[in-house]
């Protein structure tokens, strides 16, 4: 399947859904065709490759805080490579154990591949004798869409 640009009323990208969630946002009468494939047509609707909402859609959240934390975002911001080696990453690692206080923030969290993950275990990077080769931070949305 396709994937489609939606657009906001004042012409701002939001995201891309696909071809049949478009289809069904213009049988809703949510969307129009902002911009279609030359003489190609699902029923009476050309098929599109952007769509533009009819009503303005507030998106403040995506400016505030950022993002909120999760698993798949700490490994897409790191880019699933491991924090301590530079490897293939499959989990995450508290910076600071949870077992001390550690909480689950951006900033205590970091991709790291098994055999690190457990070398590491309940310690911290220092006690451990494993810098850390990146610094964890808090990823825009941009960032993480993107990944």
């Amino acid at each position: 399947m396709t994937a489609v640009l939606v657009l906001n009323a004042d012409l701002g990208p939001l995201h891309r859904v696909s071809l049949k969630h478009a289809v069904r946002m213009l049988c809703r009468r949510v969307a129009e065709v902002h911009e279609a494939e030359p003489d190609r047509l699902i029923g009476v609707y050309p098929v599109p490759r952007v769509v533009r909402l009819i009503a303005y859609v507030v998106t403040r959240w995506r400016y505030g805080r950022g993002p909120g934390w999760s698993r798949p975002g700490v490994l897409a911001r790191d880019r699933r490579r491991c924090g301590y080696c530079g490897g293939a990453a499959s989990t995450i690692d508290h910076v600071l154990p949870r077992s001390r206080g550690g909480a689950n923030t951006w900033q205590n969290t970091v991709a790291a591949c098994g055999p690190c993950n457990q070398r590491k275990g309940d310690r911290t990077p220092a006690e451990a004798g494993m810098p850390l080769r990146i610094s964890p931070g808090i990823p825009g949305w941009a960032q993480l869409a993107t990944r």
